[in-house]
């Protein structure tokens, strides 16, 4: 069932700053109870008051930026086939895997972005490879046309630096997260780094590495890889001093942190 909010318009919040020290980033939506990725998911995180809702993006044959996790429409939608290999018009054929009654398509970037302008925040992930660089120049020139390009309102994310430098040429008002996998974390590195905000798993975050982060005048946001484990790990780094949570959980984190 898609969740609609009586009253919905796309006006700017009244405040741009999360209301704790803690950035909730709503990891593929709400998740939990919606679609991942789906505009249900999008807006129930919205509903929730999130700070960002996160958007992992794939490219079709056709160069139309969808939101979709996977390589392959396998896993989330009623069809199997790399995302590369469809057009926009052959993937809105497919629907997404739902508990729900009601049915819904992958959506694209340019919806989700028409639909919810600056109510809300986004963040996000261009792809590994040289298909994460075919999508910034086209990302950007969304951004733009909407009015979005600017920290105030996106944070782009890529486990590609190469990705990120691009967007920073394009877009330099942008805000950049480096995503860095726990087998490639390197604590030099991400000092070291051109980035505002190292995006690290949780498994790697210690109060040193956290600390020495922070010394070095860049943020610090964890995501989780494995949901099972995410409410435990989020309790675990609490006290951590960590700005933000990727979560697929959002009401357990907002109660977490004491969000109203």
């Amino acid at each position: 069932m898609l969740c609609v909010a009586i009253g919905w318009t796309k006006e700017q919040p009244e405040s741009r700053e999360p209301k704790t020290a803690l950035s909730i980033i709503s990891h593929r939506g709400a998740n939990d109870r919606q679609p991942e990725h789906s505009i249900s998911a999008y807006q129930q995180a919205i509903q929730d008051q999130v700070d960002y809702i996160e958007i992992d993006l794939r490219m079709t044959k056709d160069r139309q930026l969808v939101a979709l996790h996977d390589k392959t429409v396998n896993r989330t939608t009623n069809g199997t086939g790399k995302v590369e290999n469809f057009t926009l018009a052959e993937l809105e054929k497919l629907t997404l895997v739902s508990t729900q009654k009601e049915q819904e398509k992958i959506p694209t970037l340019v919806e989700i972005l028409e639909k919810f302008g600056k109510s809300t925040r986004y963040y996000i992930e261009l792809r590994e490879s040289t298909k994460g660089l075919d999508m910034v120049e086209p990302l950007i020139q969304l951004l733009e046309k909407n009015d979005l390009d600017d920290e105030n309102f996106v944070l782009l994310q890529s486990f590609s630096s190469e990705s990120l430098i691009r967007a920073r040429q394009l877009a330099p008002n942008l805000s950049l997260t480096w995503l860095m996998k726990a087998g490639d974390f390197d604590l030099n590195s991400a000092v070291k780094s051109d980035f505002a905000t190292i995006g690290i798993e949780s498994r790697v975050v210690t109060d040193n590495v956290v600390r020495q982060i922070h010394q070095a005048g860049k943020q610090v946001h964890v995501y989780f890889i494995n949901k099972k484990s995410e409410k435990a790990e989020q309790k675990r780094l609490l006290n951590s001093q960590v700005n933000g949570y990727f979560t697929d959980f959002n009401l357990f984190t907002k109660k977490l942190i004491n969000r109203e």
